[in-house]
């Protein structure tokens, strides 16, 4: 089901009385559909929330780590909710009932087919403004990891590929080493490709 935006304005209880078999998120006021996640989407997914979890258990960190989908209340006073792919959060306080009111730490979003510009622009913005220190964009089409890092309150870029080993910057000694994650679909089909257009990611 598909969210026909019929007002001009929609509020966080808007988002709240979402049918239970619509994913949205709302920023600014505005409904964005949520594409429906792929395999291989999962399955990096499920691979990054495992060795991050891993980490920080074996760290004995304060920091907790959520799948999505999970609720995240960007700012206080703008009807702005987004469900990253993954979101990291160190402060506690942070942590509701219903998910995490302020900016995370750490963020991480998969591209899916459909509009990835909502991931290398909309939300790159989005995100900067917001505070989170660091956010990833994992492109499993160029297998290709653009990583942005917040330095006096700018992005700061750098990009990788699948053969390389990520440094987590929010985090001292953790690095993600790309070819030892288990994602079996290494092949990406045709088809998921060509649903792909995908925005020029950091140079």
């Amino acid at each position: 089901m598909e969210i026909a935006n019929r007002k001009t304005f929609y509020t966080e209880e808007d988002y709240e009385n979402l049918p239970d078999d619509v994913r949205a998120e709302l920023i600014d006021g505005k409904f964005y559909d949520m594409a429906s996640p792929s395999r291989i989407h999962q399955e990096i997914l499920s691979e990054l929330h495992l060795v991050i979890g891993n980490h920080i258990k074996s760290k004995g960190g304060a920091c907790r780590v959520y799948p999505a989908p999970f609720a995240v209340k960007l700012f206080r006073a703008r009807d702005t909710i987004v469900e990253p792919d993954i979101s990291v959060i160190c402060d506690r306080d942070k942590l509701t009932d219903r998910g995490c009111s302020g900016a995370p730490d750490w963020i991480i979003e998969i591209i899916s087919p459909g509009n990835p510009s909502h991931d290398y622009i909309r939300k790159l913005n989005l995100y900067a403004d917001a505070g989170v220190r660091e956010y990833w964009i994992v492109d499993p089409m160029v297998r290709e990891v653009a990583v942005y890092y917040l330095e006096n309150r700018t992005f700061r870029a750098k990009a990788y590929t699948f053969q390389d080993t990520v440094k987590v910057n929010i985090f001292d000694n953790f690095s993600i080493d790309f070819r030892a994650l288990d994602i079996t679909g290494r092949e990406i089909s045709s088809n998921y490709i060509q649903g792909m257009k995908r925005p020029n990611g950091p140079q």
